[in-house]
């Protein structure tokens, strides 16, 4: 997948409300979503971001080639 642009530096905003969570962010990000929609879309966005820092940290190491 080819990387989106703009890549925002700045976090959103998140809130509770009346038993939803709000999402406000960057380029007018404005989503509300259950509960649970809220929990699984942290880990899936704690996981890749765990990913993502590592790819940036690795990116200017030579690599050896695999023997």
């Amino acid at each position: 997948m080819a990387p989106k642009s703009p890549i925002f530096s700045e976090p959103s905003d998140v809130s509770a409300v009346d038993g939803a969570v709000e999402l406000d962010g960057p380029d007018n990000v404005d989503v509300a979503m259950t509960p649970e929609a809220a929990e699984e879309t942290s880990d899936r966005l704690s996981s890749e971001a765990l990913k993502a820092r590592g790819q940036r940290r690795l990116s200017g190491m030579i690599h050896r080639p695999k023997d």
